[in-house]
């Protein structure tokens, strides 16, 4: 993953000199006068964010990770942790290479100053014993330590990072790019898991919410028989997880296992949109079609007190807000 490395920004510096290579180009930045912290400042920081990249990205899909965790430090300022595995034979040289970069975005008011700092660090596999002692020197102290993996071609190979598995507060997968098994491997903390797919559907599952609150848990409960959801392939996570998300709520108003849950993924439907459904055994029914490229979702149910319909306007979170939304809530 040489070409990765070396398509994010940064200034390359020795690996045992991180620390010293930071303050110093932080001094740089000021004497330019260009925003950077104070001596204290730097050390602010509010969590520690590691992003692993696996063998299967790409250099233009890490720029794009790399921009999002940019975007996501204008308002969460952090230490960030970039790793890059290289595919290497075991027999290449334990050399780990290291490139530092920095950011400070100003805020409202002139003492709003929030920077981030991040260390890249390239590794070969012959070099993988040395990695956590590595980024245990780079993380900040005290913080909370999250973890973003990216990417990667197995859970086995990932699940051998216990050091970040068994520290982190959180791990973020994308269930629409890793392995079908991420979320049901024996990791040492399931607890901790997140799925970005579930986080970018915050809006979609509020306006659901505060659709159906209009009616008794009992009510979307009696006689239901199936809950479908058919989804675009472009949105076949989002879709899937709208789906166990569904059955989880459901189940909290009193559905039972009697109940099938059916999820489809159709390119017959239009691109970047899902369709989900109730079906009753009677007359009951609802249904939510949204459309992200239009950013809008169309509700309509009856649960014998009439027709109900409405129309609002619904999107995927951000990569840079689904990822705060999977880390803190």
């Amino acid at each position: 993953m040489p070409s990765i490395f070396k398509a994010l920004p940064g200034l390359e510096v020795p690996a045992s000199a991180i620390s010293k290579s930071m303050a110093q180009m932080w001094t740089q930045t000021a004497s330019r006068g260009e925003p950077a912290p104070s001596a204290e400042d730097v050390k602010a920081t509010q969590i520690n964010l590691v992003l692993h990249f696996g063998f299967m990205t790409t250099a233009d899909d890490a720029v794009a990770q790399f921009q999002t965790l940019v975007k996501f430090s204008e308002r969460y300022p952090c230490r960030v942790v970039v790793l890059c595995p290289q595919e290497q034979d075991e027999t290449s040289a334990p050399e780990i290479l290291a490139k530092i970069y920095g950011e400070c975005h100003l805020g409202k008011s002139k003492g709003d100053t929030r920077c981030c700092e991040y260390v890249i660090l390239s590794y070969p596999m012959s070099a993988r014993k040395y990695l956590e002692d590595q980024v245990s020197v780079c993380l900040s102290t005290d913080l909370p330590l999250y973890y973003w993996a990216h990417r990667f071609s197995s859970s086995a190979r990932l699940s051998e990072y216990q050091y970040l598995l068994s520290r982190s507060k959180r791990v973020m997968f994308d269930s629409a790019i890793e392995p079908p098994d991420a979320f049901t491997f024996p990791w040492p903390k399931p607890e901790s898991l997140r799925d970005l797919a579930h986080a970018r559907l915050l809006g979609v599952r509020q306006s659901i919410g505060h659709f159906l609150s209009g009616y008794a848990p009992a009510v979307l409960a009696k006689d239901l028989r199936t809950v479908k959801v058919v989804a675009h392939p472009s949105v076949k996570a989002e879709g899937a997880v709208l789906l166990k998300w569904m059955q989880k709520r459901l189940a909290n108003c009193g559905a039972g296992d009697e109940v099938r849950y059916e999820f489809v993924a159709d390119a017959a439907r239009g691109e970047r949109s899902l369709q989900a459904s109730f079906e009753y055994a009677g007359t009951n029914r609802f249904s939510c079609s949204a459309d992200f490229t239009r950013n809008q979702a169309d509700f309509e149910a009856d649960f014998g007190q009439g027709k109900s319909r409405l129309r609002v306007a619904v999107n995927l979170l951000s990569p840079e807000a689904a990822l705060g939304e999977a880390m803190f809530f």
